[in-house]
């Protein structure tokens, strides 16, 4: 919790916002590991119908979450961040303040919204009107969000991302606990009603209200507990005159709806496909139920596995911000430039990997997660697996925007994206009648436009070009090796012993041992680069005792 005093080292390095973003990828991957394994019961108990009224309640409040105060941790943290390098301590707790005030207006009155709006919205926009009971039930976790999200933001601002990091952790166990009892029971209670999957659904969405009441008490208790240190931090002296309560809040609001309008648009995506899957599906006669199985495979079976790798760069974007901002700020380009390069390394050294074992191994991996043998359930995610790249990339970019004061870009990357996307879909799902094959497809094509827009646009301004071999060439073809091992190894384990059960759990360990050994063997990665990596060092120092780095 306390300010770090060492100055800044002449050689910039990444290392330390790689460790806490690591500490956020961490309980990243865990709350996305519990999400997965809690969503295996509530998909079955749901069925089919009830976990597309889910996706679709779903994709409705995120969008009001992102409207309101999903980007509040973000603004909050990078504005902390540049007042506190330039000392200015007194400014810093009125961003505080200020940011409270925001989220609880905002939150509040988004909240309201949904509560009174759930029938228009899902009935009209949506053509779902079963989805509207899950949504009331979930519409005030957005303002104990916004309230939450101030406090996180405060402690990323300090380069602290371990708050955050726990408070996710518990805001997931809860909502898994909740959402799997809550599910059942109202499955049971309302068995007899014709809409049960609404009811079904609307435990699912409880869940998701009682695991953010459970972490925003939780970050209370941390501030209460450092409420002397954080009197500290504010109450020391700063030569410059204190900005005015409408210089802050103006600050505020410039920092955050360049944000929040790139969130808005870059999520706006599901929104759209559920929209208008729903409308064109429905003129071709596929009933509510049908098309709601459809979503449910869709968003709760494809995204819900595809966005997991994802979680690491969306930690590594969280913390990329205040430290990039610290760089800048400090006017050391050198470093905010080997800082993006590294991270955008890191992250494909994950991302990369991921979408070729997910494409490899797309059957046993569902048929084990979700128990869904189907051929289409497997195609979905073979033909999805990119899209956890370029998701990758296109949320790293999007921080170095937003860090580098070009905020503005990637909203219009975003909404270019998007327009090119509801054409496509339109063709796929009207005249190719593709079905949700479909939705895939506009997945990964809006990532990837997103991806390509960002990097021309960092590299104009920073005059910043990434290196190619050993960030994406050398990953893919390691990665390839890997994929064809993985493949091998399962199809011959299985045959053997007749369980793909086992057949993954052998493939699946060997597959990521050859990619490590290929990484370094190649050159993939270097001694300079590995210490500056979590766990570099470590790397380092058995790579050199096997020979595998030279």
């Amino acid at each position: 919790m306390n300010e770090d005093k060492k100055k800044p080292s002449s050689r910039p390095t990444a290392g330390d916002f790689l460790v806490q973003g690591s500490i956020l990828a961490a309980a990243g991957i865990i709350v996305r590991f519990i999400g997965l394994l809690y969503r295996i019961p509530m998909t079955r108990i749901l069925g089919g119908d009830g976990n597309g009224y889910y996706a679709t309640a779903y994709e409705i409040y995120n969008i009001g979450l992102i409207l309101s105060s999903y980007s509040l941790p973000m603004a909050v943290s990078k504005l902390i961040a540049a007042k506190r390098v330039q000392e200015r301590y007194q400014d810093a707790r009125r961003v505080l303040r200020s940011a409270f005030t925001f989220g609880a207006v905002a939150g509040g009155l988004m909240t309201l919204i949904l509560l009174f709006g759930a029938d228009w919205i899902t009935a009209v926009v949506f053509n779902s009107l079963n989805s509207a009971l899950p949504l009331k039930v979930m519409a005030p976790t957005i303002l104990v969000f916004s309230i939450m999200g101030v406090i996180r933001g405060y402690f990323q601002g300090l380069g602290n991302m371990v708050p955050t990091s726990v408070s996710q952790v518990i805001e997931q166990i809860v909502n898994a606990v909740v959402s799997i009892a809550a599910s059942w029971a109202f499955m049971n209670w309302f068995a007899s009603r014709e809409n049960v999957g609404s009811y079904g659904a609307a435990g699912g969405t409880l869940g998701t209200f009682m695991g953010a009441v459970s972490a925003f008490f939780f970050l209370i208790l941390l501030m209460l507990r450092y409420r002397g240190t954080h009197r500290e931090q504010f109450a020391r002296p700063q030569t410059a005159a204190v900005d005015s309560w409408k210089i802050t809040y103006t600050a505020l609001f410039l920092t955050l709806i360049p944000i929040v309008l790139s969130q808005f648009v870059y999520q706006l995506s599901g929104t759209v496909d559920n929209a208008m899957f729903g409308t064109l599906m429905g003129a071709k006669g596929l009933e509510e139920k049908e098309r709601a199985t459809l979503l449910g495979i869709y968003s709760s079976k494809y995204r819900l596995l595809s966005n997991v790798p994802v979680a690491i760069a969306n930690s590594l974007g969280t913390s990329m911000i205040p430290s990039i901002v610290r760089s800048k700020v400090s006017g050391r380009r050198d470093e905010v430039c080997h800082k993006i390069r590294l991270t955008v390394k890191f992250n494909m050294l994950i991302a990369i990997p991921c979408a070729v074992g997910m494409g490899v191994l797309a059957s046993p991996i569902m048929r084990l997660i979700f128990g869904d043998s189907r051929t289409l359930t497997a195609n979905l995610m073979r033909i999805g697996a990119p899209a956890v790249i370029f998701f990758s990339l296109s949320t790293v970019t999007n921080a170095v925007l937003q860090g580098i004061d070009l905020m503005r870009k990637s909203v219009s990357h975003s909404a270019v994206s998007l327009v090119i996307h509801i054409g496509l879909l339109y063709l796929m799902l009207g005249p190719l009648n593709w079905s949700v094959y479909g939705l895939v497809i506009g997945n990964v094509t809006f990532a990837l436009i997103v991806c390509v827009l960002n990097w021309i646009a960092i590299g104009h301004a920073q005059g910043y070009r990434q290196e190619v071999k050993t960030t994406f060439l050398l990953p893919l073809f390691c990665s390839a090796v890997m994929g064809a091992v993985a493949l091998v190894v399962y199809q011959a384990v299985t045959v053997a012993t007749r369980y793909y059960q086992i057949g993954l759990m052998v493939s699946v360990p060997i597959a990521m041992l050859v990619y490590a050994v290929l990484t370094l063997l190649t050159g993939t990665v270097n001694e300079d680069e590995l210490p500056e990596m979590p766990f570099g060092m470590r790397i380092l120092t058995l790579g050199k005792r096997l020979r595998l780095i030279r």
